[in-house]
């Protein structure tokens, strides 16, 4: 794996903060993209019941993220159940339409970076990186029928641009939507790079990608993000009415902006690709270093100055 004294000293540093979560927004528990930073895709975590629930009613199945302490963040668990629940309906004959939304107050705080940070060769990290993000995202393109979200609360990363490939997104009033991968040092993810720009147009893509909008429920909606917004209280049985109305026309999974499944697909794996590569990049440590240093998080701001610093060193095992 690693070798010589300075990287030994790399690996102390990030057991000894092995609780360190990344972060990309200022709430309480901070979530960015869509990584587990250091966990090997055959080791998130075991399926879970208790994370999503289910509720079917005539053929339409609405899975309800469930761990609102967490912000119903995607960590290792969340991801299997949701990877797992995805193909159990896909198959399900009775489910003809899927609704996703979350328990308040959250819709989803993107994907948790928090759940482990163990040393690995970082050969190893970056294709870890690279089959976790792509497999995420293939969960939903791969899905064949409709998908409604039903965005109850703020979605931040992958949780946003994972939605806006599914058919539509019904957004209540108090939903906002995040994307900060410029304020990271990464590039867009979920095929955002290309997606974005079909859907809402090149000025609204580079506003959520490079500026770092954050458009509320209202604004998602003029700009073609979401179908429409509709007040809290009713997002759930409006939700399950546009579903039912889906059943009943006999709708066909759709990606808006007239993208394919296999052209997205194939989008997905090389922003997995650069993706990957950023996590490892100097510019990516370095703002996070700088964005804890900024929050008073000295401790955690630690492990990233040591690895920034050190990176020349297994930056060359890459």
């Amino acid at each position: 794996m690693f070798g010589g004294s300075t990287v030994q000293c790399l690996r102390l540093s990030v057991r000894l903060h092995s609780s360190v979560q990344l972060n990309c927004t200022a709430v309480a528990n901070f979530h960015t993209s869509s990584v587990i930073f250091g966990s090997p895709a055959d080791s998130l975590g075991k399926f879970n019941a208790k994370l999503v629930k289910v509720e079917k009613k005539n053929n339409v199945t609405t899975l309800t993220m469930n761990d609102p302490k967490k912000l119903n963040g995607w960590t290792g668990p969340m991801m299997i159940t949701v990877r797992q629940l995805f193909k159990d309906y896909a198959k399900d004959e009775e489910t003809k339409v899927l609704v996703l939304t979350g328990a308040d107050p959250y819709y989803c705080a993107g994907v948790n970076l928090a759940a482990t940070m163990a040393p690995m060769h970082p050969k190893k990290l970056r294709e870890t990186i690279r089959v976790n993000n792509q497999a995420l995202f293939d969960a939903f393109l791969d899905f064949p029928k409709p998908i409604l979200i039903a965005a109850n609360g703020p979605a931040i990363g992958a949780s946003v641009t994972s939605a806006t490939t599914c058919d539509a997104i019904l957004a209540s009033e108090k939903a906002t939507f995040n994307v900060p991968f410029a304020a990271l040092g990464i590039p867009p993810e979920g095929c955002s790079s290309i997606h974005f720009e079909r859907m809402m147009g090149k000025d609204v893509a580079a506003k959520l990608l490079n500026e770092g909008w954050k458009p509320n429920g209202k604004e998602a909606a003029e700009i073609g993000m979401a179908m429409e917004v509709v007040a809290h209280e009713k997002l759930m049985p409006r939700a399950q009415e546009i579903a039912e109305s889906w059943v009943k026309s006999g709708k066909k999974k759709s990606i808006p902006g007239g993208g394919t499944v296999e052209e997205y697909k194939k989008v997905n794996a090389k922003e997995s690709e650069d993706l990957a590569d950023a996590f490892l990049s100097y510019k990516f440590l370095d703002a996070q270093y700088n964005f804890l240093m900024s929050k008073g998080k000295k401790s955690n701001a630690r492990v990233f100055w040591w690895v920034k610093t050190l990176r020349p060193i297994w930056g060359r095992m890459l």
